[in-house]
């Protein structure tokens, strides 16, 4: 078994770390960690995070799995690993800078001072009380942490939230800055920036998009860092936001453990106003991901890992690759998608061992002609989708649990015209579901749809048992490989099958 450190994912009293299941995981009843050679903690899930560790103090850690009672696998124990805390950092209070925690002072300039006195190391402190801010921006080696009892409420005015020019939808465009942004480092980036702490940043999007709307900008985020290496988010709860909620963009090193994203509902299941387009966490054009531990309860796609758009995407060329979301629940919107803005390029996720519940989709993977690039290498494993909500229904943009679509947000297409593959030809190829339950009352239970002239290429369904109003279909396809998969529709054939090459089931 192979055990590494989740990115970034270190605090002054904290170290997590993960790794990869094993192919007889289900003969494993435990893994056993060891810390600097002692029993530590026993869990089921394929991550752990120790707390209450010494600040600046070295950690050995090892992994042991306890098979179950008649198993004949063996599993030798891990590598072992050393890891060291971080130093205990200075504590910079947003109160000893002026804030008040009234919600109604408007404290972005107090804020903005803690964070610009924030020494290398430091922690920028929001404690109990409700702060309304406007745009802050956060620079290298520094922590914000969001105490219990402690929320950052954005402002409703968007005066607060500067222009500036971010990705928006995959394009370069005159936005308003974020609620939390990185600064623009003039080609230089940003480095270890860390977020936690049991409090909540609100975007407060509902009341911001009733003048946003009226005004015509394009709507900034909650969270937006780009070109930053070595960000963690831990703990803190993200909620309401104005557009996307965590939006990491040319970023590396990327770690969200135990964090909360609230799009659609509150906290306590009351529905916001105005949110649309309202996604939980996107990464873009950003590698060495790793989502653990976390709830997202989304408007719009829970994840969505993406890459940019069309010619200005492919220009950038910047993939979105090596990317894990492990032991996630997500309740609402559509799951975990791969697009539709991918023109820079995806490759290698593993969606493992999470739970979706009146989620549209489990899985999408979602392109339109012209954007061009590839998708390849994204496994979903071991997940489980209970969808009965009937709000969404399948249209242009939603096909069912499962959908691969070149059609994405077409209104009309006919998928026996064939067209001359030029460089906005996308290749979407090497997916693979399995050990997948899935039950959705509406859409497909597996929709494929690929291009005559760039067919779906090799895409992989293992134990896969899945309910439907309607069945599996697939068209253009070109390597459709089932092995003990089970699909049942309401309506209609079981499966249905149209120029599809290379078709093997058992």
């Amino acid at each position: 078994m192979k055990l590494f450190a989740a990115p970034a994912a270190r605090t002054h009293s904290s170290l997590a770390v993960t790794w990869e299941k094993p192919e007889a995981a289900g003969d494993v009843e435990e893994y056993v960690l060891f810390l600097n050679g002692r029993e530590a903690a026993r869990v089921r899930e394929t991550d752990y995070t120790f707390e209450g560790l010494e600040p600046d103090t070295e950690y050995q850690v090892r992994l042991r799995a306890r098979m179950k009672e008649g198993s004949r696998v063996f599993l030798p124990e891990s590598n072992l690993l050393t890891l060291r805390t971080k130093r205990e950092p200075e504590r910079f209070c947003v109160t000893d800078y002026g804030a008040v925690g009234d919600g109604k002072t408007l404290n972005t300039e107090a804020v903005q001072r803690a964070i610009d006195a924030c020494t290398p190391g430091g922690m920028v402190v929001v404690p109990a009380g409700v702060f309304v801010t406007g745009a802050l921006f956060l620079k290298s080696d520094m922590t914000l942490c969001v105490e219990e009892g402690g929320r950052l409420l954005g402002s409703a005015d968007p005066a607060d939230y500067p222009l500036r020019t971010y990705r928006y939808e995959g394009r370069e465009s005159l936005r308003h800055a974020s609620l939390i942004n990185t600064p623009d480092t003039k080609g230089e980036r940003s480095h270890d920036i860390t977020i936690l702490g049991k409090g909540t940043i609100d975007g407060n999007g509902a009341a911001l998009l009733v003048h946003e709307l009226e005004g015509g900008h394009k709507r900034g985020s909650v969270i937006c860092l780009r070109s930053a290496d070595n960000v963690y988010f831990k703990d803190i709860t993200v909620r309401q936001p104005a557009f996307w909620c965590v939006h990491v963009v040319y970023c590396a090193h990327v770690s969200l453990n135990q964090v909360q994203i609230h799009c659609k509902y509150d906290e306590n299941g009351e529905r916001y106003g105005h949110i649309f387009n309202g996604d939980g966490f996107d990464p873009d054009s950003s590698r060495d991901v790793f989502v653990f531990r976390c709830r997202i309860a989304s408007q719009d796609d829970c994840i969505a890992v993406k890459s940019g758009r069309d010619e200005e995407g492919r220009a950038v060329g910047i993939a979105s690759e090596d990317i894990r979301i492990t032991n996630c629940r997500f309740r609402s919107g559509f799951g975990v998608a791969m697009g539709s803005e991918m023109a820079g390029g995806i490759r290698n996720v593993l969606v493992q061992d999470c739970t979706f519940e009146d989620s549209f989709s489990i899985a999408s993977v979602k392109t339109p002609r012209g954007r061009g690039s590839y998708v390849q290498n994204i496994c979903y494993d071991s997940c489980r989708l209970v969808n009965r909500d009937h709000e969404i229904k399948p249209c242009k943009w939603f096909k069912g649990a499962i959908y691969v679509d070149y059609y994405y947000s077409e209104d009309e297409y006919d998928v026996n015209e064939r067209r001359p593959v030029t460089e906005g030809t996308s290749v979407i190829s090497d997916l693979c579901f399995r050990n997948l339950d899935l039950e959705t009352e509406e859409g497909y239970a597996v929709y494929i749809a690929g291009l005559p002239e760039s067919p779906a290429r090799r895409i992989r369904l293992e134990n896969v048992r899945a309910r439907g109003a309607n069945g599996l279909y697939a068209v253009n396809a070109d390597g459709l490989f089932l092995e003990n998969v089970q699909v049942k529709a309401q309506e209609g054939d079981d499966m249905r099958l149209k120029n599809v090459k290379d078709f093997r089931m058992s």
